[in-house]
């Protein structure tokens, strides 16, 4: 966030009369910086000058000595002679102040009942000392301009100072005392580090408003000449030995000395007005000087002891072991990747001076004895401050504009703006010699087409409505009307601006965000989702329609394998590592939803959850024996090489849903026990997610030892109980794809996860139903209006003959004239024989295009019964 004082504004903008905050905020929302917050003085009137007519000393009974005041606080405001509270002959106000900084005679701030003071402190009328104290004589500290709390204001001193007469008895003082100045918070996204400083946010006024700027950071503007760099000045030298992602950590270092400096001087209060407005105190002239200079223009400074500085300043890495006490007195040891400023005493660099753009040193600090200043102002890399800030965990004001990018052209400019202010308020004369070790390089130009704003924006932009706003910002342009392009170089201070896409948010943004209609995009037409998307959400829609809760769970996995029982061998432990994991305990990728799926269950039955029915659909990671390739930089595009190369030293990621069941499936009612989740739920929620899908599936006892959904054995049926899970296959044959299991889970891992015995879980590949589920769209039948027939069969076969066969015949005899099959009775007695049972079916059929006649039902009854016999060796029972 940055403050925005109007009063400091109107250094930089024409500002109109009477703006107020909540204007100022609207102009500059207009230009992207939002408003975060008004601030207000807390100060609300009456409050006035008045003048102390008698002052009276009375020694209360606690010893405490007060005076007695009348005064003289405006014809609006006094009593008159003989009237109010406490009488007088004279036309005054009486008020008890205990301070003794004043005298008879003097003009003081006066506030009356009715007003607010800082802290919502209200002043009334109140009998106190044995006399009514009609209103308060107020000091610095209460009326919030300062800590100063040992006497009150005596307006001819405190005006005095600040070149301001005494204005008549009863005057408002708020405007005065600049206790009616609101101050703007707003604001600043990481890219516009600029407006850190009043010359960045004038200028965004300027171009929300279009008020007069005149930018006081380019040398011409400078009070004086700016002087040129020589021989004489400070020697600095800059190495960099281990530069970060290719850019030097600093390459441009100025350097100013003022010698003679007054080291008592004050700093002028209009400039303290302006610290503490922004959020910093006052420490001394030469420290106010250099945050009054980074507050104002945006270049971070910093002032050393000259006389404390040997040799010459080196800006270097930091080395193994070194260690530095910083100015906040704390010694921390340094890394390789700091990037120093040092000086030469005790061997050439040996000496670190401060942590570059972020604390300096105690050792080389402005002290109450300096009289001889060096300066420096200089342009550090962003990511080596941001880097030191973030790991000594030292962010400073400083570093908050380094990191975010400075005008590489600053440095001398703020540097000899600094050196006058110092000259002007605390003596002493600049030194000739001047520094400037400067190896930045220009702005790098962007090709911008004259229709980019257009194409990407949705707006119709003229070539020359896109120069003028280019300008506008400070970027030079070359228009090439043969290529329909512009070449765009950035100004300094926008280090952001390295891609047509940043030029062309800049278009829009001063031209008006409001300028671009509100519009919805028109869809192509014929085009929805992904078919494997319609897939996952239809899954979805099925499991909550069951009643079913969707959770979504970190995939990172710790231990869970060893509480599934899974043998050491077992090849879903085959996991893929995770380089930095959020957590030590879960370093791992899950093979399995249910790896984490199980955690959630535990934790909603260990707060009381009594029904717990959850699932999730997400990716699994399978490792595939291919080692990571290393990941490329920023500087430029990956090749198809290089991107090819990072797809596959990717896991095998697919994506698989996985339920839980535990507690009850049922509330219970009078009458009516609660029911328990059980295996049967389990599978037959995992074949209505596969059916849902229009494949035909069934439910078998495994064959293999589960866990793997390839139909291969694994070492191991966890986490199921080995007798009470089923494997989910396509198809109503042998040889189909097996989807995924579900079953009751094992005793052990219920334990192991406080989960109610009998809980139940299913697993299914949601990638082998994409790839089985019939292709092309749905056959969709009418719905027939004639009268439905309905035919029972009761057949005698083989014990060993699955009724699901059985079916199937009969669904493939009957053909298209039968609505639905289902199996409603099932017999096995003496009187069938051994190793023989009764199945018996009901058939409803029903013609599309007319009604079925006695012939054409003797007809389907032949051919079912010819089939089932073939195909089962069944007999039909009489």
């Amino acid at each position: 966030m940055a403050f925005v004082s109007i009063e400091w504004l109107k250094r930089w903008c024409e500002v109109p009369a009477g703006l107020t905050a909540a204007q100022l905020a609207k102009d500059l929302v207009k230009v992207g910086l939002e408003e975060e917050t008004i601030h207000t003085s807390g100060v609300t009137g009456p409050l006035v000058c008045g003048k102390v007519l008698r002052m009276e000393p009375e020694t209360a009974s606690n010893g405490k000595t007060v005076n007695y005041c009348r005064v003289d606080v405006g014809a609006e405001f006094n009593d008159a002679p003989g009237a109010g509270k406490e009488p007088s002959d004279v036309a005054s106000r009486s008020i008890i102040c205990g301070a003794h900084n004043f005298k008879e005679g003097d003009h003081v701030v006066v506030s009356l009942p009715g007003a607010v003071l800082p802290g919502d402190f209200r002043i009334a009328t109140r009998k106190t000392y044995g006399h009514i104290s009609d209103g308060m004589i107020c000091s610095a500290r209460e009326l919030g301009l300062g800590e100063d709390h040992n006497g009150i204001i005596v307006l001819e001193e405190y005006l005095g100072e600040r070149g301001m007469e005494v204005p008549p008895v009863g005057t408002d003082l708020l405007g005065m005392l600049g206790l009616n100045h609101e101050l703007l918070e707003i604001n600043i996204t990481p890219d516009r580090g600029y407006c850190f400083s009043m010359r960045g946010v004038g200028r965004e006024y300027s171009h929300s408003t279009g008020a007069a700027f005149t930018d006081w950071g380019l040398a011409e503007n400078l009070k004086n000449p700016l002087a040129e760099a020589n021989n004489s000045g400070f020697p600095v030298e800059i190495t960099d030995d281990a530069p970060i992602r290719g850019n030097v950590g600093c390459d441009r270092f100025v350097t100013r000395m003022v010698r003679g400096f007054n080291p008592k001087a004050k700093t002028p209060e209009w400039m303290v007005t302006r610290l503490e407005s922004a959020g910093m105190r006052s420490i001394s002239l030469a420290v106010d000087v250099t945050n009054y200079v980074m507050l104002d223009l945006g270049q971070p400074m910093h002032a050393y002891d000259l006389d404390k500085v040997k040799g010459s300043i080196v800006v270097r890495r930091a080395r193994d072991g070194e260690k530095h006490t910083t100015l906040d007195e704390v010694e921390r040891s340094l890394y390789p990747e700091d990037l120093l400023v040092t000086d030469c005493k005790g061997g050439h660099a040996a000496r670190v001076l401060g942590i570059a753009g972020v604390m300096g040193g105690a050792e080389t600090e402005i002290t109450a004895a300096t009289t001889n200043v060096l300066l420096e102002a200089a342009h550090f890399d962003a990511v080596s401050v941001a880097r030191a800030a973030r790991r000594h965990k030292i962010p400073s004001e400083s570093s908050r504009r380094f990191e975010r990018g400075t005008d590489p052209q600053l440095p001398p400019v703020a540097a000899q703006y600094a050196a006058e202010l110092l000259v002007e308020y605390g003596g002493g004369v600049i030194d000739e010699g001047i520094t400037d070790v400067n190896h930045s390089a220009p702005m790098p130009s962007v090709t911008l087409g004259f229709d980019a704003a257009s194409r990407l924006i949705g707006v119709e932009y003229s070539a020359e409505r896109c120069e003028e706003l280019l300008k506008a910002i400070g970027c030079q342009t070359c228009r090439d009307d043969s290529a329909k392009a512009f070449t765009v170089t950035p100004p300094s201070w926008r280090p952001d601006l390295v891609g047509a896409a940043h030029l062309v948010e800049e278009i829009a943004r001063l031209d008006g965000f409001d300028q671009i209609p509100s519009l919805v995009p028109v869809g192509p037409a014929a085009i929805g989702l992904p078919a494997v998307l319609c897939t996952r959400r239809e899954i979805s829609d099925t499991l909550a329609e069951a009643g079913l809760t969707e959770v979504m769970t970190y995939p990172f996995l710790g231990d869970e394998h060893d509480r599934q029982g899974f043998p050491v061998d077992d090849p879903r432990r085959v996991t893929v590592r995770l380089a930095n994991p959020l957590a030590d305990d879960a370093p791992a990728l899950r093979t399995s939803v249910l790896d984490t799926l199980l955690n959630t269950a535990s934790r909603n039955v260990a707060r009381g959850n009594q029904r717990v029915a959850i699932y999730e659909l997400d990716q699994v990671a399978l490792a595939h024996g291919v080692v990571p390739a290393a990941i490329p930089g920023v500087e430029h595009r990956p090749s198809d090489e290089e991107m090819q190369a990072l797809r596959a030293g990717m896991p095998k990621q697919p994506w698989r849903v996985a339920a839980v069941l535990a507690s009850n499936a049922t509330e219970a009612y009078p009458g009516q026990p609660a029911r328990a989740w059980d295996w049967a739920d389990a599978i037959a929620l995992a074949m209505r997610v596969a059916t849902s899908q229009g494949l035909t599936v069934r439910s078998e006892a495994p064959n293999v030892k589960c866990g793997g959904n390839d139909g291969k054995a694994t070492q191991s049926v966890a986490p199921f109980h080995p007798g009470r899970v089923a494997q989910i296959r396509v198809g109503a044959e042998t040889g189909g794809k097996v989807l995924g299991y579900a079953g009751e889970l094992h005793p052990q891992v219920c334990r192991e996860f406080g989960l109610p015995e009998r809980s139940c879980a299913f697993e299914i590949d949601l990638d082998a139903i994409e790839k089985a589920r019939p292709k092309g769209a749905f056959q969709l039948r009418a719905v027939s209006t004639f009268p439905v027939a309905k035919e029972d069969f009761a057949f005698v076969v083989d014990t060993d003959v699955a009724a699901l066969k059985v079916q199937n015949a009969i669904a493939k005899a009957a053909g298209d004239a039968l609505e639905s099959v289902h199996l409603f009775d099932s017999f096995t007695g003496e009187q069938l024989g051994q190793g023989k049972k009764s199945l018996a079916f009901a058939l409803r059929l029903r013609a599309a295009d007319h009604t079925l006649n006695p012939q054409d039902i003797r007809e389907i009854r032949q051919r079912v019964i010819a089939k089932v016999q073939k195909t089962c060796r069944a007999t039909l029972r009489a």
